[in-house]
């Protein structure tokens, strides 16, 4: 059987009984040009090795295989899932491999032999912690990730200073890759439909010498700015500052930047200098820091 005779996906969902379940975020996007556009967006995958996690009945599976991928590892969760992958492994000989495991605790590095091409319409429930994840790989395994999130989670990825979605996903995305909004993906394009539209978005890693080095400070100035995102930086960076026996003033000093400021107005280079400042700086005047 090739890809082009394997049953549309609504007869496979039916046949092995694969109602989406809510615990995993599953909505099916069963439209095939939508899965096309999505399988496109890799490039020329010549030379590439391909994953994609949470392939569900494997919509976008067929999409990136008939696209070229020269080999596809898929990483899926859900057991009921495993017989409809078989399948479509069986149409396309030696280039499908299944791997049933959660994504979040998946060693993606050590499935491929280089930089990877990755595609994913993501599970709702943990998308931004697998982004996460993939963007703290050092040095990344990644060459090109294609995602699909809730369009909201999307706009955060891409925003910019002074957005309104602008925010820590922003600032550690831009840390280490170039992002873009690729297209939306109505609600009615999923079966069954979501409450809210997604969006599809494409990022490339930074050079080595452009990524910023330092995630995990990253990561505490951007929550403490933003957990009090109506206050100023003098005052929302408190808690942060306090961790390293300073003030707020002498961290915002350091890195040049105006205390009375809010933290939407912030580039994403002012918070690498809070990053660095935070943790190259010491306490003064006996302060202990706690760490």
């Amino acid at each position: 059987m090739s890809l082009d005779a394997l049953p549309p996906l609504r007869e496979v969902i039916a046949r092995h009984g694969l109602g989406a379940d809510k615990r995993f975020g599953q909505h099916y996007l069963l439209d095939l040009n939508l899965t096309a556009k999505i399988a496109r967006l890799c490039g020329d995958m010549t030379g590439h090795e391909v994953i994609e996690v949470g392939p569900g009945p494997g919509g976008l599976t067929r999409a990136l295989l008939a696209a070229g991928a020269p080999r596809l590892t898929v990483i899926e969760r859900d057991a009921r899932f495993l017989p409809a992958l078989e399948e479509i492994g069986s149409a396309a000989p030696g280039r499908l491999q299944v791997i049933q495991a959660d994504a979040l605790g998946a060693d993606e590095a050590g499935l491929v032999s280089g930089p990877a091409l990755l595609a994913s319409n993501l599970p709702y429930n943990v998308g931004t912690a697998l982004l996460i994840k993939w963007l703290e790989a050092t040095p990344p395994w990644w060459a090109r990730l294609v995602l699909m999130f809730q369009k909201e989670v999307a706009e955060r990825v891409v925003a910019e200073p002074g957005e309104e979605a602008y925010g820590r996903l922003a600032i550690l995305v831009t840390s280490v890759a170039r992002a873009r909004y690729a297209f939306t993906v109505p609600a009615r394009a999923f079966t069954p439909p979501p409450k809210v539209d997604s969006a599809v978005v494409v990022l490339e890693p930074l050079a080595e010498a452009e990524r910023f080095g330092d995630l995990e400070a990253l990561r505490i100035v951007t929550e403490s700015a933003f957990g009090q995102r109506r206050k100023t930086l003098r005052r929302s960076l408190a808690q942060a500052a306090a961790r390293k026996g300073l003030s707020a003033e002498a961290l915002l000093e350091a890195a040049d930047i105006d205390p009375g400021a809010r933290a939407e107005t912030i580039p994403p280079a002012g918070f690498m200098r809070l990053a660095s400042a935070w943790r190259s700086m010491r306490p003064t005047g006996g302060q202990q820091p706690d760490i």
